[in-house]
Formats: structure tokens, sequence, C-alpha cells
């Protein structure tokens, strides 16, 4: 009983903050801690139940009077992309794509750079180094992985222009954080790495991608409605949206 107590997490709640998504509404958040030999089991279940990872810190949504955020998972056995969606994956049919340990590079670190300062330079992340991307990468007690996108061209040594953190779990991939070439917009890559974490896992035999949260009225957050049939997280469990 005495061990049980000692290793059950332990919960806490944010200070309120300003939401990140919606305008003129503040955040709050509850998280615990994802170490020792209990994490990955605890990012598992965590996960299930609408949780998000960063390094070793596992959070949610806890705002007082708003329920934006959605939990969403796509539904990998039953998932058909779009004509839409069948044209990134045919802009992208030159990639190269390899799963890779979590070991920090300057060439990810580069891209990761200058992905933040065209896409997200007055955010939250702005200011990392590349020590906190270090840390963003290797901090984590749970089984993660790199999945790196390469341009076949070995002429240049297949330049990386895409790179998602990804945490494996017991029932599919969660999409902790990607980033890509900026400047290659006709390739749609944010939508593209999601349509191969879902062959991914449909190859794995996992029936969840995990895409984080959907938020209503969130401009940043829209894309992730494009991949049907997905479940979201609603008070009365997981729910059903084709």
């Amino acid at each position: 009983m005495t061990r049980e107590l000692r290793d059950a997490p332990q919960f806490y709640l944010t200070s309120p903050s300003p939401c990140p998504y919606l305008p003129q509404r503040e955040e709050r958040k509850v998280f615990t801690h994802l170490v020792g030999r209990r994490a990955t089991a605890l990012n598992d279940t965590l996960t299930q139940s609408g949780f998000r990872r960063s390094q070793t810190i596992a959070y949610r949504p806890a705002c007082e009077n708003c329920r934006a955020c959605v939990s969403v998972r796509v539904k990998v056995a039953e998932f058909t992309p779009s004509r839409n969606l069948r044209r990134v994956l045919s802009a992208n049919s030159d990639l190269l794509a390899s799963v890779v340990r979590t070991e920090p590079t300057s060439e990810q670190y580069s891209l990761f750079r200058g992905y933040l300062d065209a896409r997200h330079g007055d955010g939250g992340m702005a200011d990392m180094t590349v020590l906190d991307y270090s840390m963003m990468i290797e901090d984590s007690h749970v089984e993660s992985r790199l999945i790196e996108y390469r341009l076949s061209n070995p002429a240049e040594n297949n330049p990386l222009i895409g790179v998602c953190l990804t945490d494996f779990l017991a029932d599919g991939l969660s999409m902790v954080y990607s980033f890509y070439e900026p400047d290659a917009e006709s390739r749609s890559l944010g939508t593209f790495i999601i349509l191969d974490h879902i062959e991914r896992a449909r190859r794995l035999g996992l029936p969840h991608v995990y895409l984080g949260y959907w938020v209503e009225g969130s401009k940043k957050m829209a894309y992730k409605a494009r991949f049907l049939p997905q479940e979201r997280l609603g008070m009365d469990g997981w729910q059903r949206v084709d």
C-alpha cells in the first residue's frame, strides 16, 4: 500500500495565463510528471484520457469556463484520404522517411529554428535555443522516436525538410511536435506528416493517431478536422465524428 501511494502520480494546477488559441480568454492546465519506471504506462493512460506530453510533463486544459480544447484521434483502420489528401501524398512521393533515435542534430535545429521564425515568431516557443531544443527531444522517460523526412536528392545529401517527435503508445502514435521547411508550401508538409503517421500506424496494427487538441474557432487548429473518421473526447468519452 505504501509503495502504491508513493508511485501514484501527483497532479497540479497552473495559474491562469493568456490563451494561445482564442482571444480574450485565459487558460489553466492540470499536469503531472512522467518519470520513473511507470512513465510509459502512465503516458499511455493519460493520452487516452486527453493529456498531451511535453518532455517529462503530461498536461491537459483545465479552464474554468471553457471547454473549447478537444482531444482528437484518427481512426486508422477506417481512414481513407480524400481527393485533396491524395494530391498531398502524390506531391510528396519523392520524400524519404526514416525513424531515428531521439538524438538532436544541428541539421534538425536549423530546420526547427527556420520553422519557428517563419510560422510562430510570436509564440511561446519563439526564443528556444539549441539547448531548449535538445531538452525537448531528449528529456523523456517514455517510448519516443523522431521521424525524419528528406528530399530524395543524393547530390545534396538528401536534405532534411521535415521532422516529427512521436510517442509510440500501446494503442497508437501520438504526434508530440512536428516542424518542417516553411518555404515548401506547395507540398503541405504538415498534412503529409499526419498522413504518413496514419499509414505507419496502419502497418503497425495500431488503431489511433493522436493529433492533440482541436479548438473550435481557432484557425490554427482547423486542419485537424480534415482527417475523418476521427474521435473527439467529450464528457461522455470518445465520440465518433465522420
